[in-house]
């Protein structure tokens, strides 16, 4: 159960994966769409895309091999550090730059393709509140794009385009970077699974994911009704809690949970 292998493939690969996109009309962030040689190379395609840019992992995930440069010296510098973490973290040191989208927001678009040439597009999930570009709050509807139905639809149509072209079956987030200020919207990557967060976008859109990923694992179509874009009914928020040491600047730490207790506003709220 689950996508192609070579669906998997050509978008674990963030160079990889923007090519397809880019190839199938789908929004890019621009950027040199290859891999960087050396901090010098980088610096050259940095001058060209223009300040700040994003260097980041190829075969990156979960914030790493990440980091942000707004002048040659820093570019050198994050090189790298990026290099070094990519190859320590993914055991693959390749690095892409990008222009930094200085005020993002980060918007998924759920879908569900099967093998007949149908793809279903969700209300979307925002998770723009991060820390160390982790996730920490997932929301569907995103407050942002709720409020432009023409932003959602133009979203979800291009999710829809690259799933068909790379002949994508089963569920998979799209994940785009959203400008806050001019509300033009990027492809930043395709995560080829269900995720963690799926509940909150089964809780809006009153659909089983799971159901729907079996149904088009043996083969059959998806319902005609799903087919295209599923209207948000209602709110969903999900909060991730973290372990983290606070002797060390809160750095992530590991361990046996012992006690939970509710902050007093999320009682309150719930309540």
């Amino acid at each position: 159960m689950g996508p192609p292998a070579a669906a998997i493939d050509a978008m674990g690969d963030k160079v990889e994966s923007k090519k397809i996109a880019e190839a199938a009309g789908v929004s890019v962030i621009p950027g040199f769409n290859g891999v960087v040689e050396s901090a010098e190379h980088a610096v050259a395609v940095a001058e060209d895309i223009g300040y700040p840019v994003m260097l980041k992992a190829s075969a990156g995930g979960g914030g790493k091999g990440m980091r942000v440069a707004r002048d040659a010296r820093e570019v050198a510098e994050c090189f790298a550090l990026a290099t070094d973490e990519a190859k320590k973290s993914f055991g693959d040191d390749r690095l892409l730059v990008e222009k930094f989208v200085a005020a993002p927001r980060h918007v998924e678009i759920q879908l569900v393709a099967d093998a007949h040439g149908n793809v279903a597009c969700f209300p979307e999930r925002e998770c723009s509140v991060q820390r160390r570009n982790q996730k920490v709050v997932e929301e569907a509807p995103s407050p942002f794009v709720h409020q432009r139905p023409e932003l959602r639809a133009r979203m979800q149509a291009e999710a829809a385009q690259l799933a068909t072209a790379v002949g994508y079956t089963s569920a998979g987030t799209v994940e785009m970077l959203v400008d806050a200020t001019t509300a033009d919207f990027y492809f930043l990557e395709m995560n080829t699974r269900l995720q963690v967060e799926h509940p909150v976008t089964e809780a809006v859109a009153g659909e089983d994911l799971v159901a729907l990923m079996l149904r088009v694992a043996d083969g059959q179509a998806l319902p005609s009704e799903l087919v295209g874009s599923v209207p948000p009914v209602g709110w969903a928020i999900e909060s991730r809690i973290y372990a983290e040491d606070a002797a060390r600047g809160f750095v992530p730490s590991t361990g046996s949970l012992t006690a939970y207790a509710n902050p007093p506003s999320a009682v309150e709220f719930f309540h």
